[in-house]
């Protein structure tokens, strides 16, 4: 009368004898997955046939699928994932007329899925990916299946418009194969939606508009195409981070004023682009205009937490090196002035140095004999990224240096990522106290890092008010700041704020012109808009 058999998670180490044919047909879960099991699967299994659950996986099973297992008519979940099990699926798994989950992931399964499994009508969980299969047209109408995952596989050509018969589907897995052509349209009928995963593969053209009307929609990632035009806006793509977009060079990211950010460059748009800032600004509207731009790229980074944990990716935190002071000593050649130091500040100097791996870094030595500084034993220099491209105070204000109108969104998109991240992804919120071009810094590829973020951390730590109560630059403080002694992440939102209008405007808040109408950057903007947006904004902005 044996009804359950359960020694998975065991170090068994052996076979599946054929006499396992010969337990009860009263059996109706066996499970002995991850119990090192090797060989083929008994084809005698198929006797025990009352089984609603067999569960042989994480094991090394080889050979085949085989017919045998079309005997089991009341199973309900067969569970073979992370095995070897080779060659083709036999149709006799259509035979399971009341199979509810199938699991067949991560295993060695070659050629095409037999054309009947579209017939499993009681099927809703089915996991075949990570094998190298191709798959029937009958996959894309199976209206019960509630999950789909047929990533990292071998399908090639056009997700067919058929797609539509998954009517009840919730997570759709398709990354990770060949498959080419536009993302179908009609994907927007699939109003169940949570999850879809259409990254590494080959579509093309736009994004259907149609996605943002999945209401339910709570994951998007599209990454890794050759897709072009303008992101949607709204639905899942007003929540949606920079990564599912990643790897599609013709996607634009962002509209400005309605047109596209990508097309800033056409000569075409950039004088249309003129015309139509220069028409809709009011001297009503041109603070309004700060605000609302600085709040839309703050609020489009902010990401959705709480992601499937078969979806969620999450970046591995590495252990940083560890650098000795004979290292940087040498990196910098003894810390010579004249051919390493790049920089100086009120907390330190900054060296390029060279470590013995030929990595090129930036070092930061704390001044510890600055009266100002505490000292520590522990804390001594840090090792940093080297940027070769500078800071975006120089790319403002040094004469050989330009950036465009789209450049300069693209670097404060990326500053507002960087606060967002000190802010919202610690227990701790780490608040930065010194936003400001000079500590925005740019890498090869021109992409924006905030700077000296962790001086402010340290220093507060170490109680080290002498300094802490200095810290910030006039004319980025926000006033509380500067008033009461205030320090809080909604400070560096103000300092934000100035930077983003210092970007647009080329006009530093500490300009003689601005201090000495006892104006701070906002009111001075105010003040001196007569009509038109080029009466404020930097004349070579367009260019």
């Amino acid at each position: 009368m044996l009804r359950y058999l359960q020694v998975g998670n065991n170090p068994l180490n052996g076979t599946l004898p054929n006499s396992i044919g010969n337990l009860s047909s009263t059996i109706e879960n066996f499970n002995i997955v991850d119990a090192h099991i090797n060989g083929l699967i008994p084809t005698s299994i198929g006797n025990v046939s009352g089984l609603t659950v067999l569960s042989l996986g994480g094991n090394n099973l080889m050979g085949n699928i085989l017919p045998d297992i079309g005997k089991l008519k009341q199973l309900q979940g067969l569970y073979l994932y992370y095995n070897k099990l080779h060659v083709h699926i036999s149709e006799a798994v259509c035979n399971l007329s009341n199979l509810v989950q199938l699991y067949l992931e991560h295993n060695e399964l070659i050629g095409v899925i037999p054309e009947c499994i579209g017939n499993l009508s009681m099927l809703q969980l089915l996991y075949l990916n990570s094998n190298r299969s191709t798959f029937p047209l009958s996959l894309w109408k199976m209206s019960g299946l509630l999950l789909l995952d047929v990533s990292l596989n071998s399908i090639e050509g056009e997700v067919p418009s058929d797609i539509v018969g998954l009517k009840a589907i919730v997570e759709l897995y398709l990354y990770g194969n060949h498959i080419l052509g536009m993302i179908p349209t009609r994907l927007g009928e699939l109003q169940n939606l949570l999850f879809l995963d259409l990254s590494n593969n080959s579509f093309f053209g736009q994004i259907p508009l149609s996605l943002a009307n999945l209401i339910s929609l709570e994951f998007l990632d599209l990454s890794s195409n050759a897709l072009s035009g303008v992101i949607p806006s709204g639905g899942v793509f007003a929540n949606s981070t920079l990564q599912s977009f990643l790897g599609n060079k013709g996607l634009c990211g962002m509209h400005i004023f309605g047109i596209p950010a990508c097309a800033i460059n056409n000569p075409g748009k950039q004088s249309k682009l003129k015309e139509v800032v220069i028409k809709i600004v009011t001297p009503v509207v041109i603070s309004s205009f700060m605000i609302f731009l600085f709040i839309s790229i703050w609020i489009m980074k902010r990401q959705k937490k709480g992601k499937s944990k078969d979806v969620e990716k999450v970046l591995e935190i590495k252990t940083h090196q560890l650098v000795s002071y004979h290292e940087i000593q040498r990196a910098t050649n003894n810390f010579d002035d004249e051919s390493n130091l790049i920089g100086e500040g009120s907390s330190g100097s900054v060296y390029k140095g060279i470590l013995s791996s030929g990595t090129v870094v930036a070092i930061k030595v704390l001044d510890l004999e600055n009266e100002q500084v505490c000292k520590s034993d522990y804390i001594r220099a840090i090792v940093l990224q080297f940027m070769p491209n500078g800071c975006l105070k120089n790319w403002l204000y040094k004469e050989n240096l330009h950036l465009n109108l789209h450049q300069r969104v693209t670097v404060m998109i990326d500053a507002a990522m960087s606060v967002e991240y000190l802010h919202h992804d610690h227990v701790t919120p780490i608040v930065h106290c010194d936003l400001k071009p000079a500590n925005v810094l740019l890498d090869e590829d021109m992409v924006a890092h905030v700077g000296d973020f962790g001086i402010s951390k340290i220093l507060a730590i170490s109680k080290c008010m002498a300094y802490t109560e200095t810290l910030g630059t006039l004319g980025y403080i926000a006033p509380e700041y500067g008033s009461e002694g205030i320090v809080s992440a909604s400070g560096d939102v103000y300092s934000y704020g100035i930077m983003l209008m210092e970007v647009l405007i080329k006009r530093r808040p500490t300009d003689e012109d601005i201090l000495n109408e006892n104006l701070d950057m906002r009111k001075w903007i105010t003040h001196s808009f007569s009509g038109s947006m080029m009466d404020v904004v930097d004349a070579n902005l367009f260019v």
